[in-house]
């Protein structure tokens, strides 16, 4: 299969609205689950308060939050696909540029010293897009994340010694947790990474965070740690915008990598309750659209 560039700019651009204005069915369906739990009154209010701001955004086909975020494009390429990867990297800045002029929306990333503004939702280095491949044949995924700046300020590593053992991962998510009070949007996706180096830890993070409700660590020891954490995390009180209640946290979500023998990196990022993404599938029938 060879990859048409036109069809990847126009779904790259597709994907950065699709994922601003409509929530995937887990994270609805999620949001259902924490208000059948809930007991604080407040709590369940704003619970109330956010179920009908996604179905408002929904009916007049309005953005789920103000800010659109950092974009990344998670793209997984299979096997037997051709392709140019520059050319590919450039549909995909193209449009996300697109996305942002054509649609339009406020464009959000600027230049880290001087702060000016393309209003491309680009500059350096962003669109930030990681490439990574499996043995899927004719196949080509291209998953967009807006990460908005609410969760991504609340991100942290630790480069825990290995004689601390599980009990360290543990404290540290908990503490974590509780620094981000209600400065992540609570009820939050937690992402845990452990092990690798730190900037692997980091994206292990990441990926944990903007991974699927319902989906499990690959790893038995890694999924026993993502239930332990996820009864902790919602013992806290921290609720629904920081204000009181169970509802701290969808679930907590952890992704390991290798590491080496005299350390061991432990990595918190967190995704607000408007956990936005899309998804494309490209293969020789055509383009999909999904979550």
């Amino acid at each position: 299969m060879k990859l048409d560039m036109t069809a990847v700019e126009e779904a790259a651009k597709t994907l950065y609205i699709r994922a601003l204005k409509s929530l995937p069915p887990d994270i609805k369906e999620g949001m259902t689950r924490l208000q059948a739990r809930e007991t604080d009154a407040t709590a369940k209010s704003v619970l109330r308060t956010m179920v009908t701001n996604i179905a408002v955004a929904e009916q007049t086909d309005n953005l789920l939050c103000q800010d659109t975020g950092i974009p990344i494009y998670n793209v997984v390429i299979g096997s037997n696909v051709s392709f140019d990867g520059a050319a590919l990297k450039a549909a995909l800045v193209r449009g996300c540029t697109r996305a942002t002029q054509e649609h339009p929306l406020r464009s959000s990333v600027v230049h880290p010293l001087t702060r000016k503004n393309e209003h491309t939702s680009g500059g350096i280095g962003v669109p930030v897009i990681h490439f990574e491949f499996d043995e899927r044949a004719e196949t080509v995924e291209i998953e967009m994340i807006p990460k908005g700046s609410g969760s991504e300020n609340n991100s942290f590593l630790r480069m825990a010694i290995p004689a601390e053992g599980i009990d360290a991962i543990k404290r540290f998510v908990v503490d974590c947790v509780i620094a981000a009070g209600g400065k992540t949007c609570p009820p939050t996706i937690v992402g845990v990474g452990v092990g690798g180096t730190s900037d692997l830890c980091v994206h292990l993070a990441k990926r944990a965070a903007t991974r699927p409700l319902g989906s499990t660590c690959g790893d038995a020891d890694g999924a026993a740690l993502e239930a332990s954490l996820s009864k902790a995390v919602n013992l806290l009180g921290v609720g629904p915008q920081g204000l009181g209640g169970d509802a701290t946290a969808f679930a907590v979500h952890v992704e390991l990598a290798a590491t080496h023998i005299t350390m061991n990196p432990v990595a918190v990022n967190m995704q607000c309750h408007s956990a936005r993404r899309a998804r494309a599938t490209f293969t020789p029938n055509g383009v999909a659209f999904g979550y």
